[in-house]
């Protein structure tokens, strides 16, 4: 079965990250071998859902929106969180940068959705903040006819989309 993951980088409550993180757990741990996680790796959920799954056994595989991606990460704990995920990835596909960041994270977003069975969705159910944000992320998941699993940091409340 293979997971993607779309979601907010950053919560106000930093305490619902332990909530979102059971949630992810409860979601993934049912799931018979192989368990595959689909991330981009960015800060927040992305990162918290590849370390999940790989706790869980489970195979990391990782699309980068563009070549320096890298070089978005702030130095510490978000820059070595990252080379760590990606270090045990194992595939790792880089996109060709598109003519604007927001572009290619609305791609690698696409790329994610493509390759999934089914979307988890850490998001507060709002427009997305700019071009390839969580709530893009999510209308074309269901556009596909994923399966996304809503997850809702603020309102701590899980739907289904199918």
């Amino acid at each position: 079965m293979q997971v993607g993951i779309t979601g907010h980088q950053r919560l106000s409550d930093e305490d619902s990250w332990t909530w979102v993180a059971d949630t992810i757990r409860a979601a993934l741990s049912p799931i018979e071998a192989p368990l595959i996680g689909i991330s981009s790796l960015a800060i927040g959920a992305d990162q918290l859902f590849a370390f999940l799954i790989l706790k869980l056994g489970g195979e990391l595989r990782v699309v980068l929106p563009f070549p320096t991606y890298a070089d978005t990460f702030t130095p510490g704990k978000d820059l070595d969180g990252y080379r760590d995920l990606l270090s045990r990835a194992g595939a790792i596909e880089v996109l060709a940068a598109a003519t604007s960041r927001e572009q290619s994270y609305l791609a690698a977003g696409q790329r994610v959705v493509d390759l999934a069975d089914w979307m988890i969705a850490v998001w507060n159910g709002k427009q997305a903040a700019g071009l390839g944000g969580t709530g893009d992320v999510v209308r074309y998941a269901v556009e596909r006819g994923k399966r996304v699993l809503h997850i809702d940091p603020t309102a701590r409340r899980v739907a289904q989309y199918f």
